[in-house]
């Protein structure tokens, strides 16, 4: 059992256990055959489908981003090669293939969102630099002990539930940053294929990703999804209801606690690790807080209050991060160099790749194309199927694009397809941020390219998580609008 012992002796002086987060996920070495053939699938998968005949309602320039797509997300998932590379040839090839112009191309890969990323995983080194990511890990054993399974329970709920009142991608970073240290002590370094981190890294941005929808202030998906009810309402029926934050609380952060029980439960079935107890791990007493410890708390705990704010001040939270980023390394209590050192860099340029197929997508007509072509399907089926299908499109776009990206593209397709299916528009409207928090690709959403920087887990590794959580998640939100919303009202 990992023993929890007063002393004075510092966590990172062990250079053993020294965090290192610029190794990426690797698969084993491939052969150049292998290589070969897997670029070559991509490549014909993608020149089939731009070979054929381009459907009414999709631009030529949607025709062959759809191509380029499927020829990406090949290159990804297989990763013949490094997916950094893929990630800049998604901006390239838009250019090359004349789908989208080179300022539409490259600028999403700046977009605010991409940089609050790239400072949320800064806020991770700078946790692990000053001992604050031992100091949390310390007391998450303290209170939950070393057993696995009650470990990895406990976690899976407190993300969920810590989501729902912050940032998905601040509760992943604070967590797998607390999390990677105590692996790396027990000698289970990255790319290394030790079932047990990846059952926990995995675990952690699944579980703050299911969260996300509880309250309004768990993701900007939210208020984005009601302000688009509100409108179609007011032009369909001359007015509409105001949903406020208390009842949108009741509506869906119940739900949050399936969620959460099913995330975990998926993981470990898929992920259990052989180890019943953390074992080999001493992590000693840290000590009061002080010094660049202090400092950087006091900046982490103050970038809180700001985002919290937000609605207040009208600041982005790329804003707030980018403040604190100053205030972690102005009065020196973190190098900024070494931040750049230890940074992931391949993992956030993949989040801006996805960014920009996103928009891409809305640019050129063919995420609007993809959902007038599925959407019909659904006509004439029971309400379980019609809300499983919107769901699991929802869920296949937030993969594609951010969630709130993916509401904005679903919900003026879905809400009119409600009425005429006699379905409630309301329920189709608070559906849409609950199932695009469920993603199937690592490029989905920042809580999961977070975790893969630490470089414990491969794409197809998370796929086979992440493909059957998403499937299982969807009969959760079903649940939630077919039996929990129809018994407080929600019609």
């Amino acid at each position: 059992m990992a023993e929890l012992v007063k002393g004075k002796e510092d966590f990172r002086n062990n250079p053993a256990d020294e965090l290192v987060i610029d190794e990426h996920p690797e698969s084993p070495p491939q052969s150049g055959k292998i290589i070969l053939i897997k670029c070559t699938i991509a490549v014909l998968a993608g020149l089939f489908v731009y070979a054929l005949p381009t459907p009414d309602g999709l631009s030529i320039e949607g025709h062959k981003l759809l191509a380029l797509l499927l020829t990406c997300l090949i290159l990804w998932t297989t990763e013949a090669i490094p997916i950094g590379v893929t990630a800049l040839f998604v901006g390239g090839g838009m250019i090359m293939f004349d789908i989208v112009g080179r300022n539409d191309a490259w600028t999403p890969y700046a977009n605010p969102a991409v940089m609050f990323v790239l400072m949320i995983i800064m806020f991770g080194v700078v946790l692990n630099e000053v001992g604050l990511a031992r100091r949390l890990m310390y007391h998450l054993l303290k209170v939950a002990g070393t057993n696995i399974k009650r470990l990895s329970f406990i976690l899976a709920v407190g993300c969920t539930l810590l989501a729902t009142i912050l940032h998905d991608a601040t509760v992943t970073v604070v967590m797998v940053f607390a999390f990677v240290p105590v692996f790396m002590a027990m000698g289970m370094k990255p790319g290394q294929g030790h079932r047990l981190p990846k059952f926990f890294i995995i675990l952690i941005p699944l579980a703050a990703s299911a969260g996300g929808f509880g309250t309004m202030i768990g993701g900007g998906r939210n208020p984005l999804a009601l302000e688009i009810l509100y409108r179609y309402q007011e032009t369909n029926y001359g007015a509409y209801q105001l949903i406020g934050f208390m009842e949108y609380m009741l509506i869906q952060f119940p739900i949050c606690f399936l969620t959460a029980v099913a995330t975990w439960a998926v993981v470990y079935v898929l992920f259990r690790p052989k180890e019943k107890e953390l074992t080999g791990v001493k992590l000693e007493y840290p000590g009061p807080l002080r010094g660049a410890e202090l400092g950087v708390a006091i900046v982490f705990i103050s970038a809180f209050v700001l985002w919290f704010l937000g609605d207040l001040t009208g600041w982005h939270v790329s804003v707030v991060a980018m403040l604190a980023m100053i205030g972690f390394c102005a009065p020196g209590w973190v190098s900024f160099k070494t931040i750049c050192d230890k940074f992931p860099w391949e993992s956030w340029i993949v989040f801006g790749a996805g960014v920009s197929l996103g928009l891409a997508l809305l640019q050129t007509g063919a995420g609007e194309f993809l959902a007038a072509s599925f959407l019909p399907l659904l006509e004439g089926r029971s309400d379980f199927a019609i809300f499983y299908g919107l769901g699991f499109f929802g869920s296949f776009l937030s993969s594609l694009m951010s969630n709130s990206a993916a509401v904005a593209l679903a919900l003026p397709v879905t809400l009119p397809m409600a009425d005429m299916l006699g379905m409630s528009p309301t329920a189709v409207a608070l559906l849409a941020p609950m199932t695009t928090s469920f993603i199937m690709l690592v490029i989905g959403c920042p809580p999961t390219i977070i975790a893969y920087s630490s470089g414990y887990f491969t794409q197809v590794e998370f796929i086979k998580v992440a493909v059957p959580w998403c499937l299982i998640l969807l009969l959760v939100a079903c649940f939630g609008a077919l039996v929990w919303w129809p018994l407080i009202g929600v019609h």
